[in-house]
């Protein structure tokens, strides 16, 4: 205690903040990048004029108050004030529309990951630069307002991401880490920086409206993980500690994504590693040896925060139908009168699915809750079909609800590994389907065809993930990699559990990809006939 005591009063410390979607939590490191306090702030987006957003004024309430939670814990823990830390990263969610004036006047509401609003832009950029460009990207924003006609365009001067604004407003700083930047732009993995061909192409195309701005300039500056990104000034450090106790000059390493930390945090940044985050949504990431050879619109191209390529595919429905399930079996219990461990139901259940046929006994199910874009649905219907002699068991039944979680991923996953064919070692598992011990872990090998490992520090989250940058940005030594630095000051030891991929499951999940695209169908008869 008094040791970590003393290296809280001396800064050998590391502070890492993520602002979530619904939670913003910062974690505080020690020298060994354990984590030793935390604080959070719980938030919400709205709805507003058919933006999804967050007000600015929100964004610094929770920021401090996140960060006044984290002074709060370590003076409980260890009786002192904290007034400095060793390195400081901020982290978001990303994509998203941040546009500001000379003045640094806010000119638009904030539009977050979430709006579908910029189908157009996302199609017609595709075209033009044969390069993937999904809606959520600011890029695809700021077309779709030149498409539009809006009115702010002539006066914009800056335009950057969520975690991209709070860092160049606690820093002056005007950077992005390269995770975070590659979902803004295209990255040239060559010389680790925006396009430059496709910012002429952009140019060029909008070159008739003659607005007083080139791309280039109002784009931020791209950095890898571990350089300098500036440090916190005396203005910024206020933003943060209204208390006035936090002292500036902290170095600040390049702001990141939640896609950049999650990497980070699950120790998956070297090529042909990855990882898969699996709960309410679920998407995949491998980090690739070289581009692939064509455009899918299934995958998302990003970096990892040292700019190596990844391709990335992202599902927006997986444990939501499955939860579902189980709460209806728990309300079965209850209505005997027994009192139901949740822990205990999900994990008897899940461990059931292990028994079940390796292709589920020819039953079929569909988990769209809402639309899933890699399969073409704008909406969805919570689906069980089978035929008369299909084998009916719980067994099996909790197996299909656990290999539809990964149904669309997979259809993904199969353009990766099938079609470019994209090699990987290993997938770093983490999220509630990994839960139970081993079976959704089993159930993604098989999906995967890939040895997937989960480790106990993979709860830790993003915020852990971004304090690890600061942490590298810090202490790394010359020459060394990020990749380096996770594997041997970091995870050096923590080995997981790792699932290989079972023969017969991994045929039993290919025959049920089979019967599950086949039966799209179903699913577009379902959409179309059950409206409101």
């Amino acid at each position: 205690m008094s040791d970590l005591k003393q290296a809280i009063l001396e800064g050998k410390t590391a502070l890492g903040i993520e602002l979530g979607s619904t939670r913003i939590k910062a974690v505080l490191i020690d020298e060994a990048h354990k984590p030793i306090a935390s604080g959070s702030y719980d938030w919400e987006n709205q709805l507003e004029n058919g933006i999804w957003t967050y007000a600015l004024e929100e964004v610094w309430k929770g920021l401090r108050g996140s960060y006044q939670a984290l002074k709060a814990d370590v003076q409980e823990r260890y009786g002192v004030k904290l007034t400095t830390v060793g390195a400081l990263g901020i982290s978001a969610m990303m994509h998203g529309y941040l546009v500001f004036d000379k003045e640094g006047n806010q000119l638009v509401p904030f539009r977050t990951w979430r709006n579908t609003i910029t189908g157009q832009a996302s199609e017609e950029l595709t075209k033009l630069f044969n390069y993937q460009i999904p809606q959520r990207w600011s890029i695809a924003h700021l077309y779709q307002a030149v498409l539009n006609g809006e009115e702010h365009l002539p006066r914009i001067d800056y335009m950057t991401t969520l975690s991209g604004y709070i860092h160049w407003k606690l820093t002056g700083k005007r950077v992005m880490g390269i995770g975070e930047a590659s979902g803004m732009f295209p990255i040239d993995t060559g010389t680790k920086k925006f396009y430059g061909r496709m910012i002429d192409q952009f140019d060029t195309l909008i070159a008739d409206k003659e607005y007083p701005w080139k791309l280039s300039r109002i784009l931020p500056e791209v950095l890898c993980a571990g350089e300098d990104a500036g440090a916190l000034t005396e203005e910024g450090a206020k933003l943060l500690d209204v208390s006035g106790e936090l002292q500036a000059g902290i170095p600040c390493c390049p702001p990141e994504g939640d896609a950049g930390t999650g990497m980070a945090a699950t120790n998956s940044v070297k090529q042909r590693t990855g990882n898969i985050s699996a709960g309410t949504s679920v998407f995949a990431m491998i980090v690739l040896e070289h581009e692939l050879k064509k455009v899918h619109p299934e995958i998302d191209m990003v970096t990892t925060p040292d700019g190596s390529l990844v391709g990335m595919v992202h599902c927006n429905n997986c444990t939501s139908d499955l939860n579902a399930w189980v709460g209806l079996f728990k309300e079965f219990a209850e209505s005997f009168g027994v009192e139901v461990d949740m822990n205990k139901l999900f994990g008897t259940l899940y461990n059931k699915a292990l028994d079940g046929d390796p292709d589920c006994g020819g039953l079929l199910a569909y988990n769209y809750f809402s639309g899933e874009h890699l399969t073409g649905f704008e909406e969805g219907r919570p689906l069980f079909v089978r035929r008369p002699e299909s084998r009916f068991t719980l067994a099996n039944f909790m197996r299909v609800h656990l290999f539809t979680a990964l149904g669309a991923l997979k259809t993904g996953l199969d353009i990766l590994f099938k079609e470019e064919g994209v090699q990987a070692d290993e997938v770093l598992g983490h999220g509630g389907l990994f839960k139970t011990k081993g079976v959704g872990q089993k159930i993604v090998a098989a999906a995967m065809n890939v040895p997937v490992v989960v480790m106990e520090t993979a709860g830790e989250g993003g915020a852990w993930g971004i304090a690890l940058l600061a942490a590298y940005r810090k202490h790394r030594e010359e020459g060394e990699s990020l990749g380096a630095y996770l594997r041997e000051k970091v995870f050096a030891g923590e080995t997981g559990v790792k699932a290989e991929p079972d023969a017969a499951d991994v045929e039993g999940f290919d025959a049920f990809i089979e019967r599950y695209t086949a039966g799209l169908a179903i699913e577009r008869a379902a959409v179309e006939s059950l409206r409101n």
